[in-house]
C-alpha cells in the first residue's frame, strides 16, 4: 500500500530540509515551493530519500528521473531485497 502525502504550509517541508531556496524559482515568483524529491518511509523510519536537483537544474524540472516512479519503485525493491 502506498500513501502520498500534501504538505499545503510547508511544515514538513522545511523541517525535513526540502525548500527549494534558489534564487531561480523565487525571481518567477514561486516562494516555498518544495525541491522534487520521494521518500520511502517504514513505520516512521526512512528507508530511501531522493531529491532530483543538481547546480544547473536546482528544480529538478529538467531531469527528475532520480525521484520518478521507476527509480523510486526500484529503490523499494532493492531494500526489500536487502532486508530480507
Amino acid at each position: 500500500m502506498m500513501q502520498m502525502m500534501g504538505d499545503p504550509s510547508g511544515e514538513f517541508t522545511r523541517e525535513c530540509g526540502m525548500e527549494l531556496t534558489h534564487p531561480g524559482p523565487h525571481s518567477k515568483g514561486l516562494w516555498g515551493r518544495c525541491k522534487r524529491f520521494a521518500m520511502y518511509v517504514v513505520n516512521c523510519e526512512v528507508k530511501y530519500v531522493a531529491v532530483s536537483e543538481s547546480e544547473d537544474d536546482p528544480a529538478g524540472d529538467d531531469h527528475p528521473g532520480s525521484s520518478c516512479v521507476e527509480a523510486v519503485m526500484k529503490a523499494i525493491q532493492d531494500y526489500q531485497k536487502d532486508d530480507k
